[in-house]
């Protein structure tokens, strides 16, 4: 199964960037940075709330209702003249319940790792989280995701795909972290200076973040 990264690479991706760069006056390369670190951070935090059976059962009739994927269809509709206001409060409410008392703390590791303030960093998590939604509502149509288990493994597999026991122990550590921001420089030090390997979330962090 390919990893959420992927998303990033396909034509759908491109215009999700695209359309998000737009809506936030920001780069498409700087857009497309905050999501590449924030995807994996959010499908992390999204795994760990599954693990619960009320937190899966929650996130199952999330993607059967009104997360069913087709946000997607119309992207352009969606983009042209500005994301309307209901779509930001839903990823604004995405946000809150995915990554609660953590989300300042994940957006200021975002925003001292990608160069953006964090006000930015937020504004482009509200309008993407709600499209996010929409890419995990369509995968779990295609694979038929009806129980708490196979939400899990959907999320696992989105995860697997793209990050090692290296790159996880960053992620979890984004969501565990104090709020200092000291943990963050020494895990993203180690996985993003230190890794040798290039391949994955670390290389692919490494190598926009100029790790060696």
């Amino acid at each position: 199964m390919s990893g959420i990264l992927d998303l990033l690479n396909s034509d759908l991706g491109k215009t999700i960037i695209n359309g998000v760069s737009n809506q936030t006056n920001q780069p498409q390369n700087k857009t497309q940075d905050v999501l590449t670190m924030a995807l994996p951070v959010l499908m992390a935090a999204m795994k760990r709330n599954a693990a619960t059976p009320e937190g899966a059962e929650g996130l199952l009739g999330a993607l059967g209702n009104k997360h069913d994927g087709s946000i997607l269809d119309n992207l352009g509709g969606l983009f042209e003249g500005g994301v309307d206001s209901s779509v930001i409060d839903d990823g604004s409410k995405i946000l809150g319940h995915v990554l609660g008392g953590k989300q300042q703390h994940v957006e200021n590791a975002l925003s001292q790792k990608s160069g953006m303030d964090a006000a930015t960093v937020a504004q482009i998590l509200k309008v993407a989280a709600p499209l996010i939604m929409g890419y995990l509502g369509k995968q779990a149509k295609q694979q038929n995701v009806s129980s708490s288990n196979g939400v899990e493994s959907l999320l696992g597999g989105l995860l697997s795909g793209n990050s090692a026991n290296q790159e996880q122990n960053f992620l979890e550590s984004i969501l565990d972290a104090d709020g200092d921001g000291s943990v963050i420089d020494d895990v993203a030090g180690m996985v993003l200076g230190g890794s040798k390997k290039k391949s994955g979330l670390g290389g692919l962090l490494g190598g926009l973040f100029g790790g060696k």
